[in-house]
């Protein structure tokens, strides 16, 4: 019997847009979410307790570990054990990057005798997929914070700058469509349709059994600090290895959150 051809890829929507200069505007609603971050504190101390596991953090394009100390000074209190990603500006995946990244993922590993979760807010995110598919022995769980793998680069404002730090091109299709596959271990996208840098689509999973995308009300540069963002990632944390289940936006949670599952499921009782 012969065999049958693999079905193409998909390729990245080219007409996909970036976002517009109004939710580009709405970025100042960052500090905002910084202050309901504050503001639910009592509420977040609530969250089921870590089991101790490693995490690490990866900030986003042009950020420093300092962006990500709201995020890490969270999960540290409920109990993980997190580490920066301590290469200081996130200017792009230049010389040596990556491999000191992976260096970082194995010896936390080996360290903790036990597996890490990777966390990466924007173009962090894609350290953290590529990482897991490097290592995915020594990963965990891969989570994303708007993070600009499922779509073109130009799909977002930040292009330009990327080019510019990085000093890479943006429009290389061989690494668009290398990103765009996802990790052999649980991953766990969270996004926002008012991202006023990265269009949506952008940071989208494919459907598949390890894979899951999570809506939340965010900004782009607040997505580390909105409470509903640090809710979800608890949340993904909290699982036992083995034993991954896709997030249940039911019930009370439909008012905050949206998955592809709970969207499908309230078209049904429409």
């Amino acid at each position: 019997m012969p065999r049958s051809k693999p079905e193409p890829t998909k390729p990245p929507n080219l007409e996909l847009r970036p976002p517009s200069p109004f939710l580009l505007m709405l970025e100042g609603r960052a500090f905002w979410e910084m202050g309901a971050m504050i503001a639910a504190t009592p509420w977040l101390r609530r969250l089921p307790k870590g089991d101790g596991h490693p995490v690490l953090v990866f900030p986003g394009m042009g950020a420093n570990d300092f962006t990500t100390v709201p995020l890490r000074n969270f999960l540290n209190g409920l109990g993980y054990v997190t580490q920066a990603w301590g290469q200081g500006f996130n200017f792009g995946p230049r010389d040596g990057v990556l491999k000191k990244c992976a260096a970082d993922v194995r010896a936390l590993s080996e360290r903790h005798g036990q597996p890490v979760s990777l966390i990466g807010w924007s173009l962090g995110g894609i350290y953290a997929r590529e990482m897991a598919k490097e290592l995915p022995k020594h990963t965990r769980g891969v989570i994303t914070l708007g993070t600009p793998f499922a779509g073109h680069p130009r799909a977002t404002n930040a292009w330009r700058i990327f080019e510019m730090l990085s000093g890479q091109s943006a429009d290389d299709p061989a690494i668009i469509e290398r990103l765009r596959t996802p990790p052999p271990v649980p991953t766990t996208s969270i996004y926002s349709r008012t991202d006023g840098i990265v269009s949506w689509q952008c940071s989208l999973n494919e459907p598949g059994p390890m894979t899951e995308n999570i809506e939340v009300q965010a900004s782009h540069t607040g997505m580390g600090m909105n409470p509903l963002a640090l809710y979800a990632v608890a949340d993904r944390l909290a699982q036992s290895p083995g034993e991954w289940r896709t997030f249940d936006a039911a019930g009370a949670r439909r008012w905050f959150f949206s998955t592809d599952t709970s969207r499908n499921a309230t078209k049904a009782t429409a």
